[in-house]
């Protein structure tokens, strides 16, 4: 080798050692999941924007291009992935609306109750006990609600109530509520630096995110839940206005415990070593049909705004990506909200040993308008087969349709569900009959808007078997790509399913000790606890789905 080639080797390897140098002076990591946010997002946002918080980041950090979220790609699987490491194959939860073969129905009294009469799903069971096996709900529904004192409408208090829980039966015979985090079959990363001394901290749209307590159900030192979506009040994600109304008190959370604070202000002990929140904005800037600003989230400061916004369409206005003015008003806000966050670490001299991240639970489809497609509900779909032009079912394809619908009308009970947003997730009262519906569905895929059936051998290819594993569906349903199983007028996307748009997200992890780099080799949102954990000099094997799933590192990020 000559002098020439030893320089540039030497200076190629003092290069690509300065993030491994720089992640070894990491004290803590911050994450950011911008709901919604893809790559494509990140880019144009900083092309139009190079003065942003958010182009400050990339600035001195490492931007992954081709990053995707392990499918199914909805906010609960969506954020497991960022804080277990894992999949549904080891944390077991599809979505925050699923099913279990071994629960029993939310708010029931014991564990026994016997059907009525009049129960809906009375005519399948035949007074059966009603379990085990029930549709198990962790969403806002499960909140303990009060009253509006300005509204008299419901409003969450903000925490979980457990008469509202699934059930189950405990190792001594006991029925007992199922919380969030009792579900979660693995570890956090949470548990994991509190168990080696760091304070941990998460904020998030529902009280059902204290999931990420973990098992142990004491992970975190911090939580703070205020609800988006009141049942039967104000819900925020009817307009951006509202949602960033909401997401900004997540803001000051952070920058509360960015001060070594709770997120209300008291005593937290340090600041903490894992922390972070979730924003909403973008996501209902892109699904949104209308914007519809409630008049109790509009104040003098929004007040232009939501007059200029209300009636207009979120999404984008091309495949390119070129917001809307909705979805560019969401842009804005958290980018604000970015620099807030950012001024304050620098306020408190940590920025220099913050490892903050930017990324997202999941992305949104389609991105395109113009190929959006809200065609009804899958069940609904199936259940019409009959009188579609061209089409004559066989008593076998009959048989199977009613399978399909004694799933999709069982509101409670072991009776199977159906879940569908841009993909159908399928639990059958009888799993004896998956075969029999999945040739039910291929036969009509043309007239379903089906692009792929995942069951039998494929979906035990992907996850665990539905046989034996109480949770995983036993039919997976991916539609053409801008399909939504949803007669809604109210939103024009969705995520859940296994899509590109559904899966590729915004990656960034930025300190100012980085330089600047693009990394467009494939890389996985389940990557990112395993290289907090390596940067915090943790063992990122501690977390048990790492283990199960051998979840690697970032690629390229400690050279």
């Amino acid at each position: 080798m000559n002098h020439r080639k030893i320089a540039l080797a030497v200076l190629l390897s003092c290069c690509l050692g300065s993030l491994a140098a720089q992640a070894g002076q990491i004290q803590r990591a911050l994450i950011i999941s911008v709901d919604g946010l893809h790559a494509l997002d990140v880019a144009n946002y900083i092309k139009i924007h190079p003065g942003s918080a958010l182009a400050q980041l990339t600035s001195h950090g490492v931007t992954y291009t081709n990053a995707r979220t392990p499918a199914n790609s909805d906010s609960f699987p969506g954020l497991l992935a960022l804080l277990t490491g894992g999949s549904p194959v080891s944390h077991d939860l599809f979505y925050d609306v699923s099913y279990d073969r071994t629960y029993f129905v939310n708010g029931a009294p014991d564990c026994s109750r016997v059907l009525s009469a009049d129960d809906p799903t009375y005519g399948l069971l035949k007074g059966a006990p009603a379990g085990p096996g029930s549709t198990i709900a962790f969403d806002e529904t499960i909140d303990l609600y009060g009253t509006d004192p300005h509204t008299g409408k419901p409003l969450s208090m903000n925490t979980i109530n457990p008469a509202s829980l699934p059930r189950r039966i405990d190792s001594n015979g006991n029925c007992v509520p199922v919380y969030p985090h009792n579900a979660l079959k693995t570890n956090t990363i949470f548990e994991v630096v509190k168990a080696h001394g760091g304070v941990t901290a998460w904020a998030d749209k529902h009280p059902a995110y204290e999931m990420v307590k973990g098992p142990s159900g004491s992970g975190l030192s911090d939580l703070y839940t205020p609800e988006i979506t009141n049942v039967g009040g104000l819900d925020n994600t009817v307009s951006v206005i509202c949602t960033h109304e909401n997401d900004h008190l997540k803001t000051i959370a952070l920058i509360n415990q960015i001060h070594g604070l709770t997120h209300d202000g008291h005593p937290l002990g340090n600041v903490p070593s894992v922390f972070g929140t979730d924003y909403q904005a973008v996501s209902v800037g892109q699904k949104l049909a209308a914007d519809t600003p409630d008049a109790s989230c509009v104040n003098s400061v929004t007040a232009i705004d939501a007059a200029r916004l209300s009636g207009q369409p979120g999404g984008y206005q091309d495949g390119a990506g070129t917001p809307t003015d909705v979805l560019a008003y969401a842009l804005d806000k958290v980018d604000a909200d970015l620099e807030a966050i950012i001024d304050a670490l620098q306020s408190q001299h940590l920025y220099d040993s913050t490892l903050f991240i930017v990324t997202a639970k999941h992305g949104q489809s389609p991105i395109n308008p113009v190929k959006t497609n809200k065609p009804g509900h899958f069940a609904d779909l199936v259940a019409g087969l009959g009188s579609v032009s061209g089409v004559t079912l066989s008593s076998e394809d009959v048989a199977a349709q009613n399978v399909l619908a004694n799933a999709a009308n069982c509101t409670s009970g072991p009776c199977g569900f159906v879940q569908d947003d841009d993909i159908a997730l399928i639990w059958l009262p009888d799993q004896t009959q998956t075969a029999s519906v999945a040739r039910l569905i291929n036969k009509y895929a043309k007239e379903l808007y089906v692009d792929e059936v995942m069951a039998g051998n494929e979906i035990k290819l992907k996850f665990n078997d539905p046989m034996h594993d109480p949770r995983t569906p036993d039919i997976l349903v991916q539609p053409i790509y801008g399909t939504v199983y949803t007669s809604s007028t109210k939103k024009n996307a969705e995520h859940g399913g296994f899509s590109f748009g559904d899966t590729n997200v915004g990656l960034v992890l930025s300190n100012p000790g980085f330089r600047a780099m693009t990394i467009k080799t494939p890389a996985t949102t389940a990557e990112v606890p395993v290289t907090i954990l390596k940067a915090l000099g943790i063992n990122p094997t501690e977390l048990q789905s790492v283990r199960a799933e051998h979840t690697g590192e970032l690629p390229g990020f400690f050279n």
